[in-house]
């Protein structure tokens, strides 16, 4: 299956997608995971010429696509010059280097992608730290795949062993690399535990969500401050806290990495401490893109991360960004067909998340154009100050 050929662009690397349509999943389920690691390359910096999927019963061990299929796929790259092949699944280093070795182009899978875009963004030593460690982490298993020039050449006497003992030493610089990033990472954490210690004892917020949701966006407008904002996947790595005041009432608002389907354990693992800050929140802040056909899909995988980093329940505001990007399409009334999202409008979603989200508040904004603000803040300020009021019965005077 062949999923259409998108415009052509002269700037960056020419890249082809590769995904898999696999047992209990939809052809849509599958476009849009395509869609997503399309959006991962444009941030990246490569050009997606291509999308190819596959129906597969079970991924093939060696090549992880049938070899029909690694054919075609191989004949569009070789006719059309492209540069690089990236799957929206990670691959195996067998896998990696046998579809390197008949492709003979750069082979990425989604795990690559994502460690590579992180390497982009990082600006701080601490971000660095992290995404190297993760890096080196995803490398060490795959570190063959730097020798198969050594293939080329024809064994017997005086050809034994030279690639294999550059391997081994490779993979010994590696793993004292990824000791001593490790080393380092534990002493950053020291002092960032240090640093959320002198904070006092003030209210933590903490705004979490998939990425490219206005977290961000919505920081910058709440603490007035300059957080860096783009229209692009993971465009904050790094942890910002800012201490805002609603009203008369003082809190620790965090502007934390956000969240995506099918992150890197190597990643979960190395920002740790970065996740602390969700970790020792006492509200959540779980910001989605309303305007989005699959924010529910979002909802549910920021869940499923937020419940592997903490199992305590907290309080959460439910924010719907992007009101203002919604598109609402009315059902014609003799369509019989069932509806989808697009066929409510916001009002009816509005009803049923509210209903839906008993534990929580839910509040409809746009952060770009600051529309419904005086709500947010307003559900805000009665959180935070239920959260005080519980911590310091006593503290009157702050409301």
């Amino acid at each position: 299956m062949e999923v259409g050929k998108l415009t052509e662009n002269l700037e960056g690397e020419k890249a082809v997608l590769v995904g898999v349509i696999v047992q209990n999943q939809s052809e849509e389920e599958a476009i849009e995971h395509i869609e997503e690691l399309e959006f991962l390359a444009l941030t990246a910096g490569a050009v997606t010429q291509k999308r190819f999927l596959q129906k597969l019963q079970m991924v093939n061990s060696k090549t992880f696509l049938g070899t029909g299929k690694i054919e075609e796929i191989r004949q569009y790259v070789v006719s059309n010059e492209i540069d690089m092949v990236i799957f929206d699944d990670e691959l195996s280093p067998a896998q990696l280097r046998n579809i390197e070795r008949l492709m003979e182009v750069k082979i990425l899978d989604r795990s690559n992608l994502i460690l590579d875009i992180f390497a982009s963004r990082a600006q701080t030593s601490h971000a660095k730290t992290q995404v190297e460690l993760a890096q080196y982490q995803y490398l060490y298993p795959r570190l063959t795949n730097m020798w198969t020039h050594l293939d080329k050449q024809k064994g017997g006497i005086g050809m034994r062993g030279p690639g294999e003992s550059q391997i081994e030493t490779d993979r010994r610089i590696i793993k004292d690399r990824i000791t001593l990033l490790k080393k380092k990472l534990k002493d950053i954490d020291k002092q960032k535990a240090v640093q959320r210690g002198n904070r006092g004892q003030l209210v933590r917020a903490a705004l979490v969500g998939y990425t490219n949701v206005g977290k961000s966006t919505i920081m910058n407008a709440i603490s007035k401050s300059e957080v860096f904002a783009e229209n692009k996947l993971f465009a904050t790595l790094d942890t910002t806290v800012r201490k805002v005041v609603i009203e008369n009432l003082p809190f620790l608002l965090t502007d934390t990495v956000g969240f995506i389907r099918k992150l890197p354990h190597q990643l979960v693992e190395s920002f740790k401490s970065t996740l602390d800050e969700v970790r020792e929140a006492d509200l959540l802040i779980h910001v989605l893109d309303i305007s989005h056909p699959n924010f529910e899909d979002h909802f549910k995988v920021v869940n499923e991360t937020l419940a592997e980093i903490d199992k305590t329940e907290k309080p959460t505001i439910v924010v719907f960004n992007k009101i203002d990007a919604y598109k609402y399409v009315k059902q014609d009334e003799d369509d019989l067909s069932p509806k989808t999202q697009e066929n409510y409008s916001l009002e009816e979603l509005k009803k049923q998340w509210i209903a839906k989200m008993s534990n929580s508040k839910c509040v409809f904004i746009s952060a770009e154009n600051k529309t419904n603000f005086d709500e947010l803040k307003h559900v805000i300020y009665d959180e935070v100050k239920t959260i005080f009021q519980v911590r310091y019965p006593y503290s009157n005077f702050l409301y």
